[in-house]
């Protein structure tokens, strides 16, 4: 058993020592003059800052899958957008909230078995496709959903 775990941990020791040799002679072989320190990756361009705008107070109608009427609920969002943007999503706001409402009569937003839930998920999709037809492609990065409340 001795003469086996030896021979074992000799292998292991050979094993080490070999490859480490084989990796050191590569370094020497293939390093270029000057220096064998690999350059620093480069940075990938800094994104630029980013900063929220809220929309006033949405009411979307709560519509079950079949059409019916549920109810309303008031919903506060928040978008967040590079900050050179700002100024312009916010004098666009109002070609969002349009695009909110021809959309929300049509979604079914209303969840629950009497339908007085809202879905936060189904909403914020609508008004991801809202943003994007008001602002176009990628102007907003986030969208928060602040408050939900009956209306």
């Amino acid at each position: 058993f001795v003469k086996r775990a030896l021979s074992l941990l000799l292998l292991l020791i050979l094993g080490v020592a070999i490859g480490g040799g084989a990796g050191y002679g590569a370094v020497l072989l293939f390093a270029k003059p000057g220096g064998s320190e690999p350059k620093a990756a480069a940075t990938p361009a800094a994104e630029p800052p980013r900063s929220f705008v809220s929309s006033a107070k949405i009411l979307a109608p709560l519509v079950f899958s079949d059409g019916r009427l549920a109810g309303y609920v008031n919903f506060d969002v928040s978008l967040e957008v590079a900050s050179d943007k700002a100024d312009m999503v916010t004098s666009k706001l109002p070609l969002m909230l349009h695009a909110i409402n021809m959309r929300t009569w049509r979604t079914p937003l209303a969840t629950g078995p009497d339908g007085l839930l809202a879905n936060i998920g189904g909403f914020r999709d609508v008004v991801r496709a809202a943003s994007t037809e008001a602002f176009g492609e990628g102007t907003v990065k986030r969208i928060a959903i602040t408050r939900a409340e009956p209306a």
